[in-house]
């Protein structure tokens, strides 16, 4: 077949081929190892969370929790248990953790989502974008009360791509009650840059002023919040700069980095090395213009992997050059963890390809020791991927389905600790009324501006 040839074909044709390649290819690799990753990974796993020693884990399925014991611990394997998802069941597709990243990070969704944007103006004067997410709707209603006021924000990759697994989350929490939002950052998804600065890899400020928007607009609602693989590293600087006066209630990260600069020196594969990096030159090279000003932009362009992006990027800045150490040491997610203040579950793979191997990726220490993180370690998934038993074509993530489940547990457990019903935040705080009842909502059901317009400076769009 000629390259004219394969140019021809519909794109879903293409995809399908290239998923079957991949297919293949992950199925060669597998058979050729003689066993499953798991068993692999299972004695690393026995030697970096020994039972005692203040530290347990806990077999959920084919699943391991990994976390210092507590009530909130015990609340929330309770509930897994109950998780038809985490079964341990053996299925064609399971095992090829290259086949379930590509279907949940750049195949394309199957219903664009519907929102209303927000444009927030920051401290210097960029622009960030907060998408409310209003459909496509699902017939099913599975919305609790303590969902219907409940705030769901949602922080995707540093790539800002919104992927088909975010899609999902968002379809999926409206079904459940929750009114999910997306945090874009400056540059990103369609949100002008109007400076000529984008936001360092783990530089919470943006994150810090929205976080303050949406709390500011729904001052009685649970705050939750939900990251995609790299965009943990925003989320976990937050909690630990804000510390407990953090605005969020939880926080669930799906395949996060938690050892970012490691990361970074260490390399992914060939493969996903050159996706991400194709893909942030692209989308950097829209304001090539505007960045030569601070940055050299050839040196950008040019780089050959992550590293050297990222470096040349902010880094090397005309006015103000930072050594590589000096920009982690005030980048890294996990910088003040010790500061951290609100439960945050993180659901990872033994085979994620873009993460790499548990036994150097993962920060174990801090699951064994601090009481606010819980480590929910499946030996398949991928990256981002943790696809259901089910047809290819309609598969959905269970990451999804677990992370939402774990937030229901928080809310549940905060009531309980309180021990009333008539507390602020179970009040309803003023959320799109279509919402809390699974009605197909319009632009008149979105939530009215403010009053007080000098506290917050932003404009509304409506996209679709």
């Amino acid at each position: 077949m000629s390259i004219r040839h394969l140019a021809a074909m519909e794109p879903a044709v293409v995809w399908t081929v290239g998923l079957v390649i991949l297919g293949l290819l992950a199925w060669w690799i597998n058979s050729s190892q003689g066993r499953w990753p798991w068993t692999m990974e299972e004695e690393e796993v026995e030697e970096h969370s020994p039972r005692g020693k203040g530290t347990k884990w806990s077999l959920i399925g084919d699943c391991r929790l990994i976390c210092k014991p507590s009530a909130l611990a015990l609340a929330l394997l309770k509930n897994l248990h109950k998780s038809a998802d985490l079964e341990a069941q053996r299925w064609p597709w399971k095992t090829w953790p290259y086949l379930q990243t590509v279907k949940q990070l750049l195949w394309p969704p199957d219903l664009p989502l519907e929102f209303a944007r927000d444009h927030l103006q920051v401290a210097d004067n960029s622009l960030v974008a907060l998408d409310w997410v209003t459909g496509p709707w699902s017939k099913s209603k599975k919305g609790s009360s303590v969902a219907q006021s409940t705030v769901l924000l949602i922080v995707p990759s540093a790539t800002g791509k919104i992927t088909r697994n975010i899609c999902q989350l968002c379809q999926l929490a409206l079904e459940h009650g929750y009114y999910p939002v997306i945090f874009n950052r400056r540059g990103q998804n369609g949100c002008p840059l109007t400076s000529p600065r984008l936001q360092p890899f783990g530089d919470p400020s943006d994150l810090k002023e929205a976080v303050a928007y949406v709390r500011f607009r729904h001052p009685t609602a649970l705050l939750f919040a939900v990251s995609e693989g790299s965009g943990s590293g925003l989320l976990l600087s937050l909690l630990g700069e804000c510390g407990s006066s953090c605005d969020l209630s939880g926080v669930a990260c799906i395949s996060p980095l938690l050892k970012c600069q490691e990361w970074f020196e260490a390399g992914s594969s060939w493969l996903w090395e050159w996706t991400l990096l194709l893909y942030q030159k692209r989308a950097v090279s829209r304001y090539a213009k505007a960045l030569g000003e601070v940055v050299e932009m050839e040196r950008v362009l040019g780089s050959h992997s992550l590293r050297e992006f990222e470096e040349a990027l902010f880094c090397r800045r005309r006015s103000r050059a930072l050594t590589w150490e000096a920009y982690w040491g005030c980048n890294e997610p996990l910088r003040d963890a010790d500061e951290v203040a609100v439960p945050v579950l993180c659901i990872c793979s033994a085979d994620d390809p873009i993460r790499g191997p548990p036994s150097k990726t993962l920060p174990w220490e801090l699951f064994h020791t601090n009481p606010h993180f819980f480590l929910l370690l499946a030996p398949h998934g991928g990256h981002c991927g943790f696809l259901q038993k089910s047809p290819l074509p309609s598969a959905a993530s269970w990451g999804n389905v677990v992370a939402l489940e774990y937030l229901g547990v928080l809310a549940k457990f905060f009531q309980a600790e309180v021990g009333t019903k008539d507390k602020p935040y179970r009040r309803h705080s003023g959320l799109l009324p279509q919402c809390c009842q699974g009605i197909y909502p319009n632009t008149e059901g979105l939530p009215a501006p403010l009053d007080f317009q000098d506290s917050f400076s932003w404009q509304r769009s409506y996209t679709r």
